[in-house]
């Protein structure tokens, strides 16, 4: 990150809640489950689907992630009971997975026993790399013990994604596909944008051509192009594949996603622990985060 965003970013933390929270909310649906469903129902009126996250990680105890766990579940049946076209999407820390990986196993196979039962779909979110493995460890497990209704992120700056993804092919994994928004090493990850975008499109054509569903998740012109020629020339059916963008984020060219044909899904995040989410957005994007300092200053 360059001195300059470094500086804004560090201003931004300082920035009383009230104030970062103004801004926040236009990438939040907000703190509470009706205010995430109203948010959906409007996407959903745009022929868009939806993923909604209870937005916290990294809890300390037990009765935290049995806390989330419930609110998740309020999701599924709020899911089903308003006939939304959504499904759910978890974070493992947020279910005890540095506590107790077992007990982190049992809470996620109640999640996607229930979400079985209304036929829909949850989603394992990947956070940042002292997780990876043992994410995809509980994955593979929870695969291997039948249950089938759940998909995993891959984010394509990590230097192991590649083996990651050879792994999951002969699964036919189902992969949301990111660029990736935690601050790693560089002996972790990949750095430079064009080697990102590269390595992007790398794995998705490995995933496509191994008949993996791919959530193709990226506000990115250019690998947003380059996906939908590799969707041409797969002559791929619009069940083979999905684009996925934030809610909040370049709308005009999700609703032109969308007017090309293409399934599109807008992750939808809520709940109490927004102001977290929302600065590691602002290091994952330090434009917003400038846009903030220029939103304040300029009195809009």
């Amino acid at each position: 990150m360059n001195p300059v965003n470094q500086l804004i970013l560090s201003a931004t933390q300082l920035l009383p809640r009230s104030v970062v929270k103004r801004f926040a909310m236009r990438y939040i649906a907000g703190e509470k489950l009706d205010d995430a469903v109203r948010v959906v129902r409007a996407i959903n009126l745009k022929g868009m689907m939806a993923t909604m996250d209870v937005l916290g990680e990294n809890v300390s105890t037990r009765e935290e992630s049995l806390a989330a766990v419930r609110e998740c579940e309020e999701v599924l049946h709020s899911i089903q009971k308003n006939h939304l076209d959504a499904n759910l999407s978890i974070k493992l820390t947020q279910f005890g997975l540095k506590m107790d990986e077992e007990f982190c196993y049992s809470n996620v196979k109640r999640l996607l026993e229930i979400a079985s039962g209304y036929n829909n779909f949850v989603r394992v979110d990947m956070e940042d790399s002292s997780t990876t493995s043992a994410t995809l460890k509980l994955y593979e497990r929870l695969r291997f013990d039948g249950l089938a209704n759940m998909g995993v992120v891959i984010q394509a700056n990590m230097r192991r994604s590649m083996e990651d993804i050879q792994r999951l092919i002969p699964m036919k994994a189902n992969i949301r596909l990111c660029k990736g928004a935690y601050l790693e090493p560089d002996s972790i990850a990949l750095k430079n944008r064009e080697e990102i975008r590269f390595r992007y499109l790398k794995l998705l054509r490995m995933l496509l051509e191994g008949k993996c569903y791919v959530g193709i998740a990226t506000h990115d012109d250019f690998l947003i192009g380059s996906a939908e020629q590799y969707i041409q020339e797969m002559n791929l059916a619009k069940s083979d594949y999905e684009f996925q963008m934030l809610h909040g984020v370049r709308t005009k060219l999700r609703d032109q996603i969308v007017a090309h044909g293409h399934r599109l899904r807008v992750y939808v995040p809520f709940g109490q622990y927004w102001y977290a989410y929302s600065i590691r957005r602002f290091k994952e994007n330090p434009q917003i985060a400038r846009y903030v300092f220029q939103a304040i200053f300029s009195g809009s």
